[in-house]
């Protein structure tokens, strides 16, 4: 027998966009800001899904996604992407920005090695490697404020 119950998401602690929206609306022009200094609106999904992964940002998940998606992502890449060093679905750039990606978000770990930096650094322009940090800061504030508040996404 199978239970097709949903279990519902924990209660959300704080509602960060209605009790301070200058500060929710700083952190999303931050995102905004940085992405729009990146060539490519995939990478910058990808950053942020990656990310939200590792986070266990649940909202920031479900948001990338759909956001990925409406860029035109492909669903596999998407269900690959904790792999994605497994996988052969990753461009060098894409790469590149994923592990520079992994080792700011787990920068306490990381100090981010000479090689993550490095590599990025082949395929981004001094301007979009900046942006691309910048996103990265960018996203992992998000996700803290997410995983922080217990933000959910709305069920479907």
């Amino acid at each position: 027998m199978t239970d097709d119950s949903t279990v519902p998401a924990p209660a959300q602690r704080l509602a960060p966009a209605r009790v301070a929206p200058e500060f929710h609306r700083a952190l999303l022009g931050l995102s905004r800001t940085a992405q729009a200094g990146l060539a490519d609106p995939v990478v910058a999904e990808l950053v942020n899904f990656r990310a939200s992964q590792l986070n266990g940002c649940a909202y920031c998940l479900d948001a990338h996604a759909r956001d990925a998606r409406a860029k035109g992502e492909a669903e596999h890449r998407l269900h690959a992407l904790s792999a994605w060093r497994e996988t052969p679905f990753f461009t060098a750039r894409e790469r590149a920005a994923l592990a520079l990606t992994e080792a700011v978000t787990l920068v306490a770990d990381t100090h981010v090695p000479d090689a993550a930096y490095d590599d990025a650094a082949k395929h981004f322009s001094e301007t979009e490697l900046a942006h691309l940090i910048g996103l990265i800061a960018a996203i992992n504030a998000l996700n803290r404020v997410g995983v922080a508040t217990r933000m959910s996404p709305a069920p479907r």
